[in-house]
């Protein structure tokens, strides 16, 4: 196969949650792939760094601080993706969230919150970045889901349901675009050892979790994965190129799991 059907020369992409973690390392990926990158995020200063790696790259980026749960927010920065390279051919939703909680101790507002974050959002960013899309006849919409949307997930119930939303509404919306020649799928990744990962787990890169009522243990995992390890920003990075690229022209509708193997183990 050609290294060029993975080419992104010329192409725009907004990021999403491109500060840290995930959506950093898939904006750096898709700029070494020669796409130009707005990066989006609640934190300014983390997506302005984000930005001066793709431009110390040698290409360009548009760092617009945004919430993607509010819909002004998310209509102004696709505004400003327009104004400033008048054409979006990349989506990709990677902003989301959750908190540790047992579905008996989850509060209504605590389960509003997670599925606003990581569902919510996911419908805001890829309607509006879809009109534009519309128009140019032409996009790549990807949404960065979760294993835990298509297995339990004791942790936390609403994070689950809401990323088991993400992979059916990829389903919806890429029947719903494919008429405009716009692709839509989603990844489903595993345990990614990014640093907000290991934070919120309280955790070793060769350890996991287990919940016992509202405690957070943790516990030997890593035996658990077939591979042998966690995985990091940059193994999500190659699914990205892969799904808005050429290599994936026939693709649409999919959600690709990329999670060492554990839900085939588990399956």
């Amino acid at each position: 196969m050609s290294s060029s059907l993975f080419n992104l020369d010329g192409k725009v992409a907004i990021v999403t949650g491109a500060g840290r973690g995930i959506g950093k390392a898939i904006a750096l990926g898709l700029a070494d792939a020669g796409a130009d990158v707005v990066v989006a995020a609640r934190t300014a200063a983390d997506i302005e760094a984000t930005a001066e790696e793709i431009k110390a790259k040698g290409r360009k980026s548009l760092p617009v601080p945004t919430d993607v749960r509010a819909g002004d927010q998310v209509s102004n920065l696709v505004e400003k993706s327009m104004a400033e390279f008048g054409r979006i051919d990349i989506q990709v939703n990677n902003a989301g969230g959750s908190f540790m909680a047992g579905t008996m101790d989850l509060s209504e507002g605590g389960w509003d919150a997670i599925v606003r974050e990581n569902l919510k959002s996911v419908f805001l960013c890829s309607k509006a970045v879809a009109k534009v899309m519309i128009d140019q006849k032409e996009g790549n919409i990807v949404s960065i889901a979760s294993i835990a949307g298509i297995a339990s997930y004791t942790p936390c119930a609403p994070y689950g349901a809401a990323k088991a939303g993400v992979v059916n509404f990829t389903k919806t919306l890429a029947v719903e675009l494919a008429p405009y020649n716009i692709r839509v799928n989603a990844i489903a990744p595993g345990f990614i050892a990014t640093g907000g990962f290991l934070q919120l787990l309280s955790m070793e890169p060769d350890t996991g979790l287990e919940v016992a009522g509202d405690k957070l243990q943790v516990t030997g995992y890593l035996e658990r994965i077939p591979l042998n390890r966690y995985g990091k920003g940059e193994d999500i990075t190659g699914g990205v190129i892969y799904l808005v690229s050429d290599a994936s022209s026939y693709v649409t509708g999919q959600t690709l799991v990329i999670d060492g193997g554990l839900t085939s183990k588990l399956a």
